[in-house]
């Protein structure tokens, strides 16, 4: 998914009600002269759904309003995304325009609501399930008369032709214009939501190109953030693959360090296997990329989707606090600590990643970024209540973070939800804390100690989680006798 306004408030706003709704699906956020290079430099299919924020002017001629042209530009691109057209002014005309220049939705801003927005949502996306399979019906049918075509030729063929070619084709030679893709655990596509699997592999964006970025050859998208892609590429100096985290937006040199140099800078200090490698940071053709280790086990995410036990739960809590330890210690806040943040590597250690939104423990930071007063950022499943509410962070609200990991690992699902990003951020601050089900009582005191409102309450370092973590593990095979016992 994709939106695109100038508002970084509204635009954020956007998001995490995308995040609560769709929590598959990988936003990200433009402005609109970011938007006109989009246009320009990707093809539609990159993004499935796109929410467009602008002027629609008080009448279809309108010259100040870039909404009609902005929809005409999209109209004609090879594979336009579906869009929900999100009105900053206009009218009745223009809403018939917009429709009529094939947005599927036109809602006024001053009257969305977070029912209307996921109303419209649902409906968007339905279509955009619909267009997909009729694709993908076309592609089989096409990819059918080509199978048919080459067992024909090679009937037809004098013996010593050309070997295998018929099991090439049978092996499932893709139509013209379709790069096959490794199929990543973990969804990245909002589409993929509503798909049966294997439809990511036509779905995924392929890399604008294998030689993009100098000195690395990428071969798949294997993640995407809000902010950036990352793909499987292989690096020509050190001969082997790693993990290229790629910018989706030109570096704006105006604003100061950028999102991921601030991440190179406080990754590069950390020199631990808790932590992802960084291994090169540069800029080509104003876009930002990143070089780390690949860790192709993938993410504490698609593992506990597998399903964890309660000793596996544990042993993933011991190994994070023992991470945050490490990061607390040189001085830095996660503040965006969550299962795909939490790749596994092949003995089941864990490494830390994505440090876009670290921040020093100096008392004087805020969950904002600098010059987005009233932006939050982190996920809204697993964000503290200070982070919510936009206060100083500390080393404290990344134990909340774990907490939540806990209890999600324990009980397969997340302790608060609801129909908008605001309904989780509330119930973070105001609900009552999570308890786990009688079966697994016996870890509700640590989870207690993890995830209290009130950061007093809470363990005030990672040592204290480490410590309390063992003697659980200590106790679990008297436990585990006694549960099997009853």
């Amino acid at each position: 998914m994709l939106i695109v306004e100038d508002d970084v408030r509204y635009a954020e706003w956007l998001r995490h009600h995308l995040d609560v709704l769709c929590p598959r699906a990988s936003v990200s956020v433009l402005n609109l002269p970011e938007f006109e290079r989009w246009c320009s430099t990707f093809s539609g299919r990159d993004c499935d759904l796109l929410l467009l924020v602008c002027r629609f002017g008080g009448s279809p001629e309108d010259p100040d309003s870039p909404g009609l042209a902005l929809l005409r530009r999209l109209r004609d691109q090879p594979a336009a995304p579906s869009v929900i057209a999100i009105a900053d002014d206009g009218n009745e005309l223009t809403a018939v325009r917009a429709l009529q220049l094939g947005a599927l939705d036109y809602l006024p801003k001053k009257l969305l609501t977070p029912e209307r927005l996921s109303t419209a949502v649902r409906v968007a996306l339905r279509r955009v399930e619909r267009r997909v399979a009729r694709r993908l019906a076309s592609l089989a049918h096409i990819e059918h008369d080509r199978a048919a075509q080459a067992a024909k030729s090679a009937a037809e063929a004098p013996a010593g032709g050309a070997p295998g070619r018929v099991g090439d084709t049978v092996a499932g030679v893709v139509p013209t214009g379709v790069v096959p893709q490794a199929v990543d655990p973990a969804p990245t596509s909002a589409t993929e939501a509503l798909q049966p699997p294997g439809v990511v592999a036509l779905l995924t964006a392929t890399p604008p190109s294998e030689d993009f970025i100098p000195g690395y050859t990428l071969r798949v998208k294997v993640g995407e953030s809000e902010k950036a892609a990352v793909y499987l590429a292989t690096s020509a100096t050190r001969g082997h693959n790693v993990a290229l985290k790629v910018a989706k937006t030109l570096r704006d040199e105006a604003a100061g360090r950028q999102f991921l140099e601030r991440e190179y800078t406080a990754v590069l200090a950390i020199k631990s296997p808790l932590v992802v490698e960084i291994y090169d940071y540069g800029v080509h053709a104003g876009f930002e990329y990143l070089a780390m280790e690949y860790l192709p086990r993938g993410d504490l995410k698609a593992r506990i989707q597998r399903g964890v036990s309660e000793r596996e739960s544990l042993n993933y809590v011991l190994h994070i606090a023992e991470a945050l330890q490490v990061v607390h210690q040189a001085g830095l806040v996660h503040r965006d600590l969550k299962p795909p943040n939490v790749m596994l590597r092949e003995n089941d250690a864990v490494a830390l990643i994505d440090f876009g939104l670290a921040r020093q423990i100096d008392g004087g930071t805020t969950s904002m970024q600098t010059g987005q007063t009233g932006v939050l950022r982190g996920s809204p499943y697993y964000m503290s209540p200070e982070q919510a509410l936009g206060d100083v962070l500390d080393a404290r609200s990344d134990f909340y973070s774990l907490g939540i990991i806990l209890y999600e690992m324990l009980s397969g699902q997340k302790p608060y939800t609801g129909g908008t990003a605001l309904d989780v951020l509330q119930q973070h601050v105001s609900a009552p804390p999570p308890q786990l089900p009688q079966s697994l009582e016996r870890y509700q005191p640590l989870l207690a100690r993890l995830v209290a409102k009130q950061r007093g309450e809470r363990f005030a370092t990672a040592a204290e989680i480490i410590t309390a973590v063992n003697e659980q593990l200590a106790a679990l095979p008297a436990a585990e006798q006694q549960s099997t016992a009853a």
